[in-house]
């Protein structure tokens, strides 16, 4: 009898706290979400601004000096750069929130839909390179806490080191050389297949599993030094339960802040990695308007760039919640 009331007691205080939980999650997801658009705004602004107010004429820029009077004038008319600043900035923020970012003057297509064309493959190559960093970061920085000085730890270590030391613009072609043209194991340009995105995401992966890994093994050598590691290891569980189950679910919290600030970090360093395998993605869409000086799709590239970090900001922000409940509590 009383075991059958417990177990009605307990099942009542279940039924409380999962819609308790699931209003505190939607609860802190609006916060989020309403904390998430002034930084838009922010950003809106700054591309606005570094774009209208770097030094020089862009009318002048894009047709160079030598060019009629009144094709600059019609060109600045069409880009509404005769007006005053705060009427381009009005008008500015009025078609992005429209979704229309201007038309393209090198393409004679509108941004929106020339972005929208190349955002997937620089997607794709951004989620395929963070998956080589986890895959390498992980099983490397959990090997490197729970065997601190040893030499799988000091090989880690050491191969973290070198894969912060080697910049994109280096690795891309070593690895162009060694495996393409020496071995002649995957291709070198284009995106026709998965082989294509071999190489691309090595190169942009490498220096995101050095700092993972790193970050890895620092949070959870700190986290298997805790109290409940202790209990629960004189509970008899078994090392890889208390690892993977109890420790890592604790560390993840820094390691997922680091991971979401390095996805937006791909989108604009994957500008130099598509530069260098051809990749037609958003970056190198970006360095085509640059040496067309097209200034409306520059304006769109970056624009769309910098939203990256803030929505890889906001995603982070929701995982937290999901690792650790606390966070969605407004508990420390």
């Amino acid at each position: 009898m009383n075991a059958t009331r417990a177990s009605r007691s307990q099942q009542r205080r279940a039924d409380v706290q999962q819609p308790e939980g699931c209003f505190l999650m939607r609860s802190y997801l609006l916060r989020r979400l309403a904390l998430i658009l002034p930084v838009v705004l922010g950003v809106a602004t700054f591309v606005f601004l570094i774009i209208h107010l770097v030094p020089g004429d862009p009318v002048e820029l894009m047709l160079g000096e030598t060019a009629q009077q009144a094709d600059k004038a019609e060109l600045r008319k069409e880009l509404g750069l005769d007006q005053p600043l705060i009427e381009q900035y009005a008008a500015f923020l009025g078609r992005a929130l429209r979704g229309n970012l201007g038309r393209s003057l090198h393409y004679g297509q509108s941004v929106a839909s020339l972005i929208a064309a190349r955002l997937p493959a620089t997607l794709e190559l951004a989620l395929a390179s963070m998956l080589v960093a986890v895959i390498i970061a992980l099983p490397a920085g959990i090997l490197s806490a729970t065997r601190p000085n040893s030499w799988a730890d000091n090989a880690a270590m050491v191969g973290a080191l070198l894969g912060v030391s080697m910049p994109n613009f280096w690795l891309g072609p070593l690895l162009i050389i060694v495996f393409s043209l020496k071995l002649g194991w995957l291709p070198i340009v284009g995106r026709e297949g998965p082989a294509h995105l071999v190489l691309p995401a090595v190169t942009l992966g490498t220096a995101l599993a050095a700092i993972l890994t790193r970050m890895t093994r620092s949070t959870l050598l700190e986290v298997i030094q805790d109290n409940y590691i202790v209990t629960a290891r004189a509970k008899g569980l078994s090392e890889r339960r208390v690892i993977w189950k109890h420790a890592l679910t604790n560390a993840l919290i820094p390691v997922l802040t680091v991971m979401g600030l390095q996805f937006g970090a791909l989108l604009s360093g994957s500008i130099i990695v598509e530069t260098i395998f051809s990749w037609p993605g958003v970056g190198r869409l970006t360095i085509q308007a640059i040496l067309a000086r097209d200034y409306p799709l520059v304006q769109g590239c970056i624009l769309v760039i910098a939203l990256g970090y803030v929505l890889a900001s906001l995603l982070v922000d929701c995982l937290y919640a999901c690792v650790d409940p606390r966070i969605r509590y407004g508990r420390p």
